[in-house]
């Protein structure tokens, strides 16, 4: 099959014939339509990663799937071949992913139904962007009425996060640039937006006198957007700032559990979540779609696989 592979370490992602996999006990093998990009997917590619966890090389990259069931291993009772599904590689080595043809994924975790209606495009760039924001919602847990500052409001995750925060009611506070960044998270449903090439801080305390109620961190400076809490404050942040650093905050690793999968799934076929797509690249051109995800993007990357 053809995947988009780091060969060995230190080697430039390129698009190559490897094995296609075969599903083990308890796996699916996906027939791969559509993935994105990730900022996971620009540290395996780069050797971030290197020590860190497993490298089974090829390394194929690609945290996303959308598809359908090709074929099932030993013991699988959730999925049957022929069935759309999507969701989030989730193994405990960097081998396999979705940026191929194939995958095999465990149905235990990283994997749900795709609800027909559903776009594979669509599905294939919410798992991973989806459940960081889901999860970081959940260890803040905004409430109707209340000031969420989303730090980092124009990429995936920030723009699936100002969705949800708005929908339950929250004054949500976003950082973008003037001009097509803000009429992006306006959409969106944010109610202020903040320059974040400006004075944040004193932004912030223009609209929000005493101090907003949550912060998502998802880009800036930890400490800065902390010292914008309001006394009770809560802070969820995706890139290592928590508990040492200040103690409102949570350091959140997104976890793809089903029910998180469910719920995306669901808000996506009902028309409550838009997943913005900026561009789309095909298989062949992923390493182009990871320089244009570096030089910045408003929502998501796509990925199909013809």
């Amino acid at each position: 099959m053809r995947a988009v592979v780091t060969a060995e370490q230190g080697a430039a992602a390129s698009l190559a014939e490897v094995p296609t996999p075969r599903p083990g006990a308890g796996e699916l093998l996906v027939r791969v339509r559509a993935s994105s990009v990730n900022g996971f997917d620009l540290s395996v590619a780069t050797g971030y990663l290197v020590g860190m966890m497993e490298h089974r090389f090829p390394v194929v990259l690609g945290k996303d799937f959308a598809g359908t069931v090709a074929g099932v291993g030993r013991g699988v009772s959730r999925f049957s071949v022929g069935e759309a599904v999507f969701g989030v590689v989730t193994k405990p080595f960097l081998g396999d992913g979705g940026f191929a043809e194939y995958v095999t994924v465990p149905e235990a975790v990283g994997v749900a139904a795709l609800p027909a209606g559903v776009a594979p495009a669509a599905a294939g760039a919410v798992g991973l962007a989806g459940t960081a924001a889901l999860d970081c919602l959940a260890a803040t847990a905004p409430q109707r009425g209340e000031t969420v500052l989303v730090s980092g409001a124009t990429g995936g995750v920030g723009a699936i996060a100002v969705q949800y925060a708005a929908a339950v009611g929250a004054r949500v506070v976003a950082t973008a640039r003037p001009g097509a960044e803000a009429d992006f998270v306006r959409g969106l449903g944010a109610a202020h937006v903040v320059d974040h090439a400006g004075d944040v801080p004193a932004q912030v305390r223009a609209v929000a006198g005493d101090g907003v109620d949550v912060v998502l961190h998802f880009a800036g400076d930890g400490p800065t957007v902390a010292g914008l809490l309001a006394e009770k404050g809560r802070l969820a942040s995706l890139l290592g700032f928590g508990a040492d650093q200040h103690p409102a905050a949570t350091f959140v690793m997104a976890h793809p559990a089903g029910d998180t999968l469910d719920q995306l799934a669901a808000d996506l076929a009902a028309g409550r979540l838009t997943v913005p797509v900026s561009r789309t690249y095909p298989l062949a051109e992923v390493p182009a779609a990871f320089a244009a995800f570096t030089a910045g993007t408003h929502g998501k990357i796509a990925i199909t696989v013809p």
